[in-house]
């Protein structure tokens, strides 16, 4: 039980349906891959980024679907910047889209953003009804493309 009085009580927690978006909402509604220079041009080296809670909704049933994604990059000139890359996975969340298609968007959106060396992706999707699934996907620069 509460000690604030009952003006107050009722503002305690958001109301189950909120008149606006919630900032977390917004960002995440307006989600997009931002990218900085990187900081050693020339240089080789990998990009290893684990995102656990990834979740979109079966296109067919509207179940939730829940994978771990496994993002490895080889920068050219730009690197994603962190946490633009957690909103933008976040915005799947209520997206009805299949296992395949959310991880080559995922990945064309990343190499539209980025245009890295390499890039490798691995959705990782929890078994639901005795069914585990992996879909792996990679991008290579092409030479043609080099500059």
């Amino acid at each position: 039980m509460s000690n604030l009085p009952a003006e107050q009580e009722q503002n305690v927690f958001p109301s189950s349906e909120p008149e606006e978006l919630m900032y977390g909402e917004r960002e995440i509604q307006e989600g997009h891959l931002i990218t900085f220079p990187n900081p050693r041009v020339g240089r080789r080296y990998e990009v290893s980024i684990s995102l656990p809670e990834f979740t979109c909704k079966c296109p067919f049933s509207g179940y939730p679907d829940f994978a771990t994604l496994h993002l490895t990059y080889v920068p050219n000139q730009r690197v994603v910047e962190l946490k633009s890359l957690k909103l933008y996975i976040n915005s799947y969340r209520d997206r009805y889209i299949s296992h395949e298609e959310s991880i080559n968007q995922i990945l064309d959106d990343f190499v539209g953003a980025c245009d890295p060396l390499e890039v490798k992706l691995v959705g990782d999707f929890n078994p639901r009804g005795n069914v585990h699934t992996c879909i792996e996907v990679q991008h290579q620069r092409s030479e043609s493309s080099s500059q």
